[in-house]
């Protein structure tokens, strides 16, 4: 089931030993039935090199994508911030491209409309490509057009023959989980008309190592991107990285506009991020061999403060069933000891067991029935999002563990 690899996906060379290894995990999105507990899961090695050649940072073994999209159960539209930055994102491509009734925009991964609904209403033509068949009808229900495939050189052929080139195309936290990613670029060129342009979202490689955000790394993310390496990647592809802006979703994430040779003016923007991802060792070996130790150093500590909760005999519970939450907990070695249960807004996930550490997820009305001492936010980079919407547990002198990006417990 698993691939290991010895040489870089993005440019061919040998790759040098991971600078972190987080052991054997399960898939960070295959949740449990209760009646299947008892079956082994399947596991695969978590660990992460750095390719000195094209600087693409990547796992070392891999799962077929189609073993871990085909049946999906994160659904975007259940982040009230993730729903806020959509809007947000729409206006904005809408106004920068001057779309309108004639225009397409192309979505590849739309997962269940989050972003797409927001084009249409204001009268644009959409299209989603979206690989999960349970998501994509989610879209379908909502009149949005969805094909149920896998994005790369085939789709791109039917997607031109059929709906046209797209004047924008998107795509949000896709480009990490693409193992053929020139090829997948290259299908994206094949998509784009003259003077389009190709947005794409992805957590920033730079924010990850400054926030110890270790949680991120699971087997759906392939790679770990900073700007160096997409440049690189997108040269490859016969594409023009044009512009580059800061966001402040998924713990901090940047935004990247590609679009054909010489079709976009060259935004300083580019040279500016280039620059300070030099300045910020991400171009160099050591920041990696480094970061490794800052993850050790915040295991130590989640797991002392846990261990003072247990033994001064509160309870400790949960909010959140996130991938990441599941790198974490697994990593470190937390498990029902330690938290009772966790809570998500997903009635997706609600009924579940989590990967590993088999926590039963509930709704989040579960807590104010519990009154658990302690709640440990898994989902960190939503923080203040649902400290607002559980601050009712200071009733009851409940305090808030927030692990990432530094241990700390908010009372």
């Amino acid at each position: 089931m698993t691939s290991g690899e010895t040489t870089c996906l993005g440019c061919g060379s040998a790759l040098p030993e991971p600078f972190l290894d987080l052991g054997k995990t399960p898939l960070a999105n295959s949740y449990i039935r209760p009646e299947q507990a008892h079956l082994p899961e399947t596991t695969c090695r978590l660990a992460v090199a750095f390719c000195p050649l094209c600087r693409l940072v990547q796992l070392t073994e891999r799962v077929p994508p189609e073993n871990l999209f085909s049946n999906y159960l994160y659904f975007s539209s259940y982040s009230d911030s993730f729903l806020t930055h959509a809007r947000a994102m729409a206006e904005s491509l809408t106004q920068r491209f001057h779309l309108g009734a004639e225009s397409l925009v192309l979505e590849i991964a739309s997962n269940d409309g989050y972003l797409l609904q927001y084009f249409q209403k204001n009268g644009i033509r959409v299209l989603g490509i979206e690989p999960a068949r349970n998501i994509a009808a989610v879209a379908e229900n909502l009149g949005i057009p969805t094909l149920t495939r896998f994005f790369g050189p085939e789709v791109s052929e039917e997607i031109t023959g059929t709906f046209g080139q797209a004047d924008v195309i998107v795509g949000n936290n896709v480009l990490a989980h693409v193992p053929a990613i020139n090829e997948f670029l290259r299908a994206v060129k094949a998509c784009l008309k003259p003077d389009g342009a190709a947005v794409f979202e992805f957590p920033h490689l730079g924010d990850l190592l400054d926030r110890t955000a270790f949680d991120t790394i699971y087997h759906e993310h392939v790679f770990y991107f900073s700007l160096s390496a997409i440049r690189t990647l997108v040269e490859r592809a016969g594409l023009h990285l044009f512009d580059v802006s800061t966001q402040a979703i998924h713990g901090g994430s940047l935004r990247v506009f590609l679009g054909h040779q010489g079709r976009h003016p060259l935004s300083p923007n580019v040279a500016a991020m280039l620059a300070a991802e030099h300045r910020a060792g991400l171009t160099n070996p050591d920041r990696y061999r480094a970061f490794s130790h800052q993850v050790v150093t915040l295991r130590h500590r989640l797991l002392e403060v846990l261990r003072g909760v247990r033994t001064s005999g509160k309870r400790l519970a949960a909010y959140g069933a996130p991938a990441k939450g599941n790198t974490l907990l697994n990593y470190c070695g937390i498990g029902t000891d330690d938290v009772a249960f966790t809570v998500d807004r997903s009635p997706h996930k609600q009924g579940l067991l989590l990967p590993g550490t088999h926590l039963p997820i509930f709704p989040p009305e579960k807590i104010r029935e519990e009154k658990p001492d302690y709640l440990l936010i898994l989902p960190w980079n939503l923080k203040d999002e649902i400290m607002a919407q559980m601050s009712y547990i200071r009733e009851w002198g409940g305090q808030f563990v927030v692990p990432v990006p530094r241990v700390e417990v908010v009372p």
